[in-house]
């Protein structure tokens, strides 16, 4: 796992979304096959956005209650969040392209 990340749970999530502006969350779990492939685009966008846009991966197992709460039903899901709000979310293993695309998006 890579420094360039923050490591959420239920304890530190809510306080991680009021105070990053750009919050990019990573939903997954260890058995999941389709997270597992995502987890290397998602660590290079983290260093390669470092100081910009904050990333963070939530383990949905470790921390039942955000991923209820979130309305989490299917993983990998990348929620994005500016100033506190949720803005997006997208499901599934996307492409680098993709994901880079939303955050051109929601926080250039």
């Amino acid at each position: 796992m890579s420094d360039d990340l923050v490591y959420l749970n239920d304890g530190n999530f809510d306080s991680t979304v009021r105070s990053s502006s750009k919050l990019v969350v990573d939903c997954w779990a260890a058995w999941c096959g389709p997270c597992r492939m995502l987890a290397p685009t998602f660590e290079a966008l983290a260093k390669d956005y470092k100081g910009r846009v904050v990333f963070g991966k939530l383990d949905t197992d470790e921390s039942p209650k955000v991923a209820m709460s979130l309305g989490i039903h299917s993983i990998p899901t990348l929620l994005f969040y500016k100033d506190g709000k949720q803005i997006d979310r997208m499901t599934g293993a996307h492409p680098r392209a993709n994901i880079e695309a939303a955050i051109k998006k929601h926080f250039s």
